[in-house]
């Protein structure tokens, strides 16, 4: 039945709106005036998703974020335990000393490969869950609504919007250039980064980048970073073995797309007073787009 739905979506809609294929007809949506999506059906089933705009500046202060890079094992979190943190993918697996209230995923190969990992984050009433409507479909397909005790904080990349047509590099600039919220980077007009999370985020290859335009618009002002490593991209994550490695595709846009993004982010951050703090001290990140420091700076 759903190759049926598949087929019948493919034929009935421009191949730029094939981005919503898997979703209808199970997932009906409303978006509020300021165009994030207000509430949620799968199945005729209502899931509570949080109102975007009631965590927009409602957080200030220092904020831990726990990248994947296996810098994070030579991490000492002992003196971090009271700075809330946010994670991203296997951050979890850490758990002493961390302080985990926001979490961001957004790859879905991760959702299908790590079931526990997931169980334990939607489990959690007190996090606030960052994901995609893919990332709820899978999970709600795979553990039932009636398993998600988190806050859910339903995100969507502004090029790739539900029930929207795509944006290619082109249309996106045309079709935000005259927003007050998103900055494009000058010499690369395929980079931006949205400073109000409600109307998209933008995408650089990396879920770390996503995470920085949803911290900034949750208020925070000043960020320390473990495990930013972006290099030794053979090694295994921190949460993995040698046995375990999932491949990585952040090596072939590092360059072209990753730090470009970073440094632009790093740019809108200053002009803010916003801080940042790269614990990573052989990451490729230079410290010229993120300070390079110890825990006893902090």
């Amino acid at each position: 039945m759903n190759s049926i739905f598949k087929q019948l979506y493919r034929y009935s809609h421009p191949r730029s709106y094939r981005h919503n294929e898997n979703l209808w007809p199970y997932v009906k949506i409303n978006r509020a005036s300021t165009g994030d999506i207000s509430a949620l059906k799968i199945n005729g089933q209502p899931i509570p998703v949080v109102d975007l705009s009631s965590l927009k500046n409602k957080f200030q202060g220092d904020l831990l974020f726990i990248a994947s890079g296996p810098s994070v094992n030579e991490t000492d979190f002992s003196q971090l335990s009271a700075i809330p943190a946010m994670g991203v993918n296997g951050s979890i697996s850490i758990r002493e000393n961390i302080n985990f209230l926001f979490y961001v995923i957004i790859d879905m190969t991760f959702i299908d490969q790590r079931p526990l990992i997931i169980q334990e984050i939607i489990s959690r009433e007190d996090f606030y869950f960052f994901t995609t409507m893919h990332g709820i479909l899978k999970i709600t397909n795979e553990f039932g609504h009636h398993k998600i005790k988190c806050k859910i904080c339903l995100i969507e990349d502004a090029c790739y919007k539900i029930y929207q047509s795509c944006l290619s590099d082109k249309n996106t600039k045309e079709q935000y250039q005259q927003s007050p919220t998103i900055i494009f980077d000058k010499n690369n007009e395929h980079i931006a980064f949205n400073k109000d999370i409600r109307t998209g985020i933008f995408d650089s290859g990396t879920v770390a980048y996503w995470a920085l335009q949803i911290i900034f618009f949750l208020g925070f002002e000043r960020i320390i970073m473990a495990g930013l490593d972006m290099n030794n991209f053979n090694k295994p994550r921190f949460y993995e073995s040698t046995t375990e490695i999932s491949p990585s595709f952040l090596e072939s846009k590092l360059h072209t797309s990753i730090i470009p993004s970073f440094r632009l982010a790093s740019c809108i951050f200053k002009e803010n007073d916003i801080s940042v703090i790269n614990l990573s001290k052989n990451s490729a990140i230079d410290s010229s787009i993120f300070h390079k420091g110890n825990v006893s700076d902090i």
